[in-house]
């Protein structure tokens, strides 16, 4: 627990200053605020400076005007074709750039999204032409200032080693990789891409080593560097790749990253244990600018996977469970996120292993529902719920779901802690993860 506790004060310190983070801000959910709640949300109470869209969205961009926050659109992976065509492109550059640019200060266009991933040749081949012809309909329209890119995975590598010997697929280094990276350095443009090391195939033998915590590492002996995390390896490795292609001075940015809190039995590392470990220190060394063993002293753009659970998306339900905020803009679990002075998000830092469970309600529980297990806990004789009424420790945050999981918890407490009293109806959820915060107990 104390470490933890030393890493979100260091997160504060740390965000007194400029930042590099950024957040992806997907739709695919029918329980979302307007989007200019979200923009007047991010940009007075969060430390995030730059978000990610995986669309261009014209409601979006109109509420991200005059905010300060840099924004990224997406283009379609199945636009690409069409977009080699200049013409196509100048016109796709007018219909979604210039009615909203620079009112709403447009950074990239990310052209496509994993589209090695897709294994789609069209999508492939014609990737940077597109690219190029975008770029060409930037400058046409006079918006120097706007940078083209696009988002890779990591199945980009031809194996896995250490980063020092870590090259692109063959087949792809020379007919995909060199003139995307040629592009890159002509236009001072970043490659990106999307670390991710929950999906690892290692990661049952190497949990520890993805979630930065205590491990044996990694020795590159060829470099002579120790890595004790998988993200540093990551990015030393994709870095590794470029060098080798004479590509190492291109910057690099991270377009996702993240890790998710729920999923079902097939995703048994989706907890919100491991996502506070994970991004908790993934935020750390991205705003420390400490870099890594072999790019030392950088500083990373980076963009955190994601804003907001989506209920609505396609897939296994994993999928679904990668937000850091709930959709009453109350923080699911905290590293650091809220600007100093902002309300304490529940829940809290993670209990160590050994210390008592905790029931709160699961993330996709409506507020109709919440309401309800409130209202049942709060009714029962033994249950103290003044903590959450005005003036009480708890009442802040001022949300149902804020109050429903401490009154949850102390009916939970109060009936034995057995798996039953924190049913609710199949909405609570026993964890490991302390719900307090400052202000605010859970017993």
């Amino acid at each position: 627990m104390t470490a933890v506790f030393i890493l979100i004060g260091v997160l504060l310190q740390l965000f007194t200053a400029t930042t590099s983070i950024g957040v992806n801000y997907g739709m695919t959910a029918d329980n979302l605020p307007p989007p200019s709640v979200v923009a007047n949300f991010l940009r007075t109470q969060t430390i995030f400076d730059s978000v990610k869209l995986f669309d261009a969205n014209p409601d979006v961009l109109r509420a991200f005007a005059n905010t300060g926050i840099s924004v990224s659109v997406t283009v379609g992976n199945g636009d690409i074709p069409g977009l080699t065509n200049t013409v196509t492109a100048r016109r796709w550059v007018a219909d979604h750039i210039s009615p909203f640019h620079p009112q709403t200060k447009i950074k990239y266009i990310c052209v496509g999204t994993e589209v090695l991933f897709s294994k789609n040749d069209d999508w492939i081949n014609n990737l940077v032409p597109a690219m190029r012809s975008l770029h060409y309909a930037l400058n046409k329209a006079g918006f120097q200032d706007i940078k083209v890119t696009s988002a890779h995975a990591l199945n980009i590598f031809r194996r896995d080693t250490i980063p020092s010997l870590m090259r692109f697929m063959v087949g792809y280094d020379q007919s995909f990789f060199a003139p995307l990276l040629q592009f890159h350095q002509r236009t001072k443009s970043p490659f990106m891409v999307n670390p991710y090391p929950y999906f690892s195939p290692d990661i049952t033998r190497r949990l520890n080593y993805a979630l930065f915590k205590p491990n044996s590492g990694i020795y590159d002996k060829y470099s002579k560097k120790n890595y004790t995390n998988m993200f540093d390896s990551i990015m030393d490795s994709t870095y590794t790749a470029m060098k080798a292609l004479g590509y190492g001075n291109v910057e690099i940015a991270i377009g996702e990253t993240g890790w998710p809190t729920q999923g079902d039995a097939t995703s048994p590392f989706a907890t919100m244990e491991n996502a506070i470990s994970y991004n908790g220190h993934v935020i750390k060394e991205i705003v420390s600018g400490k870099g890594t063993p072999l790019m030392p002293n950088i500083t990373f753009e980076t963009y955190m996977f994601a804003l907001f659970n989506e209920n609505q998306k396609p897939g296994p339900l994993v999928e679904k469970y990668w937000g850091m905020f709930n959709p009453d803009l109350t923080p699911i679990y905290d590293v650091g996120l809220l600007r100093r002075g902002q309300s304490a998000p529940t829940p809290a830092t993670p209990a160590p292993s050994s210390s008592k469970n905790f029931c709160v309600p699961k993330v996709d529980v409506s507020n109709t529902q919440l309401q309800s297990n409130l209202d049942y806990a709060c009714g029962q004789d033994g249950i103290d719920c003044t903590p959450i009424q005005p003036g009480g420790a708890c009442y802040e945050p001022n949300t149902v779901r804020a109050h429903a999981a401490f009154a949850m918890n102390t009916y939970y407490r109060i009936k034995g802690e057995s798996y039953f009293s924190c049913d609710f109806a199949g909405t609570g959820q026993i964890t490991t993860v302390d719900p307090s915060y400052p202000t605010c107990r859970f017993v």
